[in-house]
């Protein structure tokens, strides 16, 4: 089952930016996700299945979310 992520959720992914960060902003959802780098503000579109597998963490409204209460 998919996680119910939304535009404007933050997530920390395990695999990290080659700036260096790990925190993105969700900016499109979809069966292709577009996530912005908030360190270089650099776009990037990812599949679902790939996101969803290297979200850490996930941020909405400034307030950490369990992963399991997202399914």
């Amino acid at each position: 089952m998919p996680l119910k992520l939304e535009v404007g959720d933050e997530i920390v992914t395990k695999k990290s930016h080659p700036c260096g960060s790990n925190r993105f902003e969700i900016t499109r959802v979809g069966m292709d996700f577009r996530i912005k780098c908030e360190k270089c503000e650099k776009e990037i579109w990812i599949p679902r299945i790939k996101l969803e597998k290297r979200i850490k963490e996930i941020y909405r409204g400034g307030e950490k979310v369990d992963k399991q209460q997202m399914l």
